[in-house]
């Protein structure tokens, strides 16, 4: 099939998604209003053409509130993946290359289960490599460090927070392939797993041994790197707007009426997009104490986010605090 099919309610996406049970399916989360949605459908459309086998969607995220809900969908363009009705990957933000890159993947890991398995043993093998050399500290856990779906994925998160230490994550719940092909081939058998440069540090108990050792900071050597970087970041200007997307494209409704805010007002500004950096997107939340998006700062110091800025916009303290005066 090469045409997009567009999906307009909970309902009929429910039924999509078990209708095509094994075959992958690939979800536009988009709006009409963002020209780099268009572009991704634009996208979308040339990957039906040479993926006939693969079901390509889009969903208008603001018409169908609840399936953008259940997903978290925070911004556009989003992309999710399915197989077996169940999510298998994510892709945030208006990235052509990539989301052709992870269509190929997913693409050829469905036809390859009618394949050799020991073409889909070294195929897995191959991809687990990567996922373990990420970042220089990978955590494969259950969930996110945000929301964590064990405890013991929850303690390790708040030992890893509690020093510092810059790591990125991999939730083995969105893929069930990962999920038991790394207990085979780390030889460890249980969840949440750590490594650090590709190599298996080991589980919550060992990370607890090294913790109390006052090793685990040094074998993380990139610890406490993350809150030097934010510093800078934030005092890149002297307004200072992180948000999704850009001055020149918005990828959220949220940041796309700051932006406009800003524009009215009339003061130069610089901008950040957290889609491109997730250690920033995630470091900042806890750095700020702020978990939403888009946070607007001045020489360094938090001025909050969309409500606030409107606020102080009302209450004409807007632009006297952008230039510094108070």
């Amino acid at each position: 099939m090469a045409a997009l099919v567009e999906v307009g309610s909970a309902g009929h996406f429910r039924e999509l998604l078990q209708q095509k049970g094994k075959s992958l399916v690939v979800v536009h989360f988009w709006a009409p209003w963002a020209p780099q949605c268009i572009q991704m459908n634009d996208v979308m459309a040339e990957l039906a053409k040479e993926h006939s086998q693969v079901t390509f969607v889009k969903l208008e995220a603001e018409a169908v509130p609840e399936v953008s809900e259940k997903y978290e969908i925070s911004s556009v363009p989003t992309f999710l993946f399915f197989k077996n009705s169940q999510k298998i990957d994510r892709l945030d933000g208006a990235h052509a290359p990539e989301l052709t890159k992870k269509v190929q993947r997913h693409a050829v890991s469905s036809t390859i289960l009618t394949g050799s398995s020991d073409n889909a043993k070294e195929d897995l093998k191959v991809r687990l490599k990567k996922l373990i050399n990420a970042a220089p500290c990978m955590l494969f856990m259950k969930g996110s460090p945000q929301e964590p779906c064990c405890g013991f994925s929850r303690q390790m998160v708040e030992i890893l927070n509690k020093h510092n230490i810059l790591f990125s994550s991999f939730d083995i719940f969105s893929d069930e392939e990962v999920r038991q092909g790394l207990k085979t081939f780390s030889n460890w058998p249980t969840y949440p797993q750590l490594y650090v440069a590709g190599e298996l540090i080991g589980g919550l108990d060992i990370v607890k041994e090294l913790e109390a050792s006052g090793e685990l900071d040094t074998i993380c050597p990139k610890a406490h790197k993350l809150e030097d970087k934010l510093k800078v970041l934030t005092n890149k200007a002297s307004v200072m707007l992180f948000m999704k997307g850009n001055k020149q494209m918005a990828k959220c409704g949220f940041s796309k009426q700051i932006i406009e805010i800003l524009n009215s007002i009339g003061v130069d500004y610089e901008t950040f997009d957290i889609l491109e950096d997730e250690e920033v997107r995630q470091g900042l939340k806890t750095y700020s104490n702020w978990p939403t998006y888009p946070q607007l700062y001045v020489k360094g110091e938090l001025v909050g986010g969309l409500d606030i800025v409107k606020e102080l916009k009302e209450n004409g303290e807007l632009l006297t605090i952008l230039k510094g005066e108070n």
